[in-house]
């Protein structure tokens, strides 16, 4: 069944991806079919939302739900922040505990840990006790998108900045073996529009002057501020409801600039803490034609979760 050795107390780490992470599903489906089940379930964003509902044994539930979501019901359910991010998330994760629910982590039938960063000291903080849903919500703080969360007074942002396939702690929690699922690996190299070419002497695109105008001390003005957050929540809505945003100079727009900065730190992170910590089976689904905010294609995210299983084990990791 296996084409490398899995012995002894078998951990799973489950990695950062956005949208991308409905790919879990498709994982932990594949193992069930192959009669592994992991003794330890660790993720970081997405991955531990994903991974909280399979400690909780509410893998199935969480499956139904994932798979009809549709964008008209995450627009419904975000709540609109200006201080922190642009979405609280509160309100989604009220949407979601029905499938879901509340309670103790420590308190779950299979050991389960999330990640979230401290955003002053950045350093990555293991959440393996208190609620479980302040665990996730910390977890998936991403930056500029989700607004932090308070826990012991620190304020806690994306696992996904210090720690996108948490390896380290699924040894740290007893794991002798390390299942790593890695939904990153295939971001880079995306196409962006090319830079127009600019004549000798001309002037080149400019951002307009009533979008951001500098006060003589270098900082933005409080109307021009509001016009960038305004263009970019805009367009956060625009791609919830799957409508691409035009740009004035074929430039790349601000969430893809956002999401593809992540995406880079993500896949550069990840590639120096498995060098130093490699996990004994790597699986690595090919996701590079997923947006960060495609939640409603959860059926090709599983099964491509499931085809990458079954390479990963037919290639020994």
């Amino acid at each position: 069944m296996r084409s490398i050795p899995l012995d002894g107390r078998i951990g799973i780490a489950l990695g950062s991806g956005a949208a991308r992470g409905w790919a879990h599903i498709g994982v932990l489906r594949g193992l069930e079919e192959a009669g592994v089940a992991p003794d330890f379930v660790c993720g970081s964003s997405v991955g531990a939302v994903v991974g909280a509902a399979y400690a909780s044994g509410r893998l199935d539930a969480f499956e139904r739900w994932v798979r009809a979501l549709d964008r008209s019901q995450v627009v419904r359910n975000l709540d609109v922040a200006f201080r922190g991010g642009l979405i609280k998330a509160a309100r989604f994760f009220q949407f979601m505990a029905e499938e879901l629910p509340d309670g103790d982590i420590e308190a779950l039938p299979r050991p389960f840990a999330a990640v979230a960063t401290d955003l002053a000291s950045g350093r990555e903080v293991w959440l393996r006790e208190g609620s479980l849903h302040d665990a996730l919500r910390a977890s998936v703080a991403m930056p500029g998108l989700i607004t932090p969360v308070a826990r012991r007074g620190r304020w806690m942002v994306d696992g996904g900045l210090t720690n996108p396939v948490p390896v380290s702690l699924c040894r740290a929690m007893g794991a002798d073996s390390v299942i790593a699922v890695d939904l990153n690996t295939t971001l880079l190299g995306r196409r962006f529009p090319q830079p127009a070419p600019v004549s000798p002497g001309a002037n080149a695109p400019t951002v307009a002057a009533s979008t951001v105008e500098a006060t003589e001390d270098g900082a933005l003005e409080g109307s021009a501020l509001w016009s960038v957050v305004h263009s970019w929540a805009g367009e956060l809505r625009g791609r919830l409801r799957g409508v691409a945003a035009s740009e004035s100079y074929d430039l790349p727009s601000i969430y893809d600039v956002v999401a593809n900065s992540l995406n880079i730190m993500q896949v550069r992170v990840t590639r120096s803490r498995m060098a130093g910590d490699p996990p004994d089976l790597l699986v690595a689904p090919k996701l590079a034609n997923f947006a960060l905010l495609d939640i409603d294609r959860a059926a090709e995210a599983i099964e491509e979760g499931r085809r990458a299983l079954a390479q990963a084990l037919a290639s020994g990791g």
